[in-house]
């Protein structure tokens, strides 16, 4: 009787609610900031020995504009969208499936416990998306290489993208950037756990639900906090992906597509973040940290206000409080 009242925790509509106001969020956030994080791709994966001194966003934006047109901003937009659909759904629905066994109606939620919950919903997420934004990083560099004949034909969609890798590289080129990926659960789980945190604090020292404006202050801050906090790790991971094994191309296509300056497949983490330590020290592992932070911090805020309105709304079309389900 205890295991079916559990399980049936699990499968409620409240969690599929946080999923899809989660996913439908995170979508419309991603859209409304997306060339900023164009930016922050760009600059994560130049070579500093070519480019100098890290630009600043608006130098980059201006750049790709007048190189590229203003299209170029929104390269990938497509792949990212569906695989951030696919994450958020996975990653919503897991955690409030692991609040809902977790907690009972006596227990006080703890930011502690919410870390803890965080990041296995974070490892869920990453075993089950990580080839879908391995493909998304192709995708949106292709551009970005010395020749982009070989990338411009097998990675133009998310799944032309996942079977060429697969097909050419397997089970390791699907899941490249894993390790890093899976030490990143912290950032969710950090972002999480500030934002359950803060949600509470300020919810008990008002006395009243939060605004819009304060559902967005909020998420701004959680997610510059646990940002900060990763920021080497998504460098990394980001190096990672990007990266393209030559030989694995077809005999009949040209081995144009190559890595970029300075990335070599067979590098570790710790490889990559020495090597950046020595040739372009501590600074080097916080390239790109600003256009980083500002996609980040402002997808994150308005992703978290849309979902909780809309969270709260479809509650009370449900006849439920909106307390109850944003629980």
């Amino acid at each position: 009787m205890v295991a079916q009242s559990k399980l049936s925790q699990v499968f409620n509509y409240q969690s599929w609610i946080h999923a899809v106001s989660g996913a439908t969020g995170g979508c419309i956030a991603m859209t409304t900031f997306y060339p900023l994080d164009t930016v922050r791709a760009r600059l994560q994966l130049e070579d500093p020995d070519k480019k100098g001194e890290a630009r600043s966003t608006l130098q980059v934006i201006k750049e790709i504009i007048n190189n590229e047109g203003i299209q170029a901003l929104y390269m990938g937009l497509g792949p990212v969208l569906q695989s951030l659909c696919i994450s958020n759904l996975v990653y919503f629905y897991t955690f409030h499936c692991l609040k809902a066994v977790a907690y009972n109606s006596q227990q006080q939620p703890s930011a502690l416990k919410d870390l803890f919950l965080g990041s296995i919903a974070g490892i869920i997420n990453v075993l089950a998306t990580a080839p879908f934004w391995v493909v998304n990083t192709r995708v949106r560099m292709r551009n970005v290489s010395d020749t982009s004949d070989l990338a411009n034909k097998y990675y133009k969609n998310l799944v032309s993208g996942l079977l060429y890798l697969a097909k050419t590289e397997g089970i390791g080129g699907l899941w490249s950037g894993t390790i890093p990926s899976l030490m990143l659960v912290s950032n969710p789980a950090l972002q999480f756990m500030m934002y359950e945190l803060l949600k509470r604090q300020f919810t008990k020292f008002t006395g009243n639900e939060l605004t819009s404006l304060g559902y967005f202050t909020i998420g701004a801050l959680a997610k510059a906090f646990a940002t900060v906090l990763t920021y080497p790790l998504q460098l990394i991971q980001t190096k990672q992906r990007n990266s393209s094994n030559i030989t694995s191309a077809p005999s009949n296509e040209p081995t144009t597509f190559k890595q970029l300056p300075n990335e070599v497949d067979s590098k570790s983490m710790v490889k990559i973040m020495l090597s950046i330590l020595q040739h372009h020290g501590f600074k080097g592992l916080f390239r790109g940290l600003e256009a980083k932070i500002l996609q980040t911090v402002l997808t994150a805020a308005l992703m978290f206000t849309i979902y909780e309105k809309i969270a709260a709304t479809v509650g009370v079309l449900l006849m439920k409080k909106p307390s109850a389900v944003l629980k």
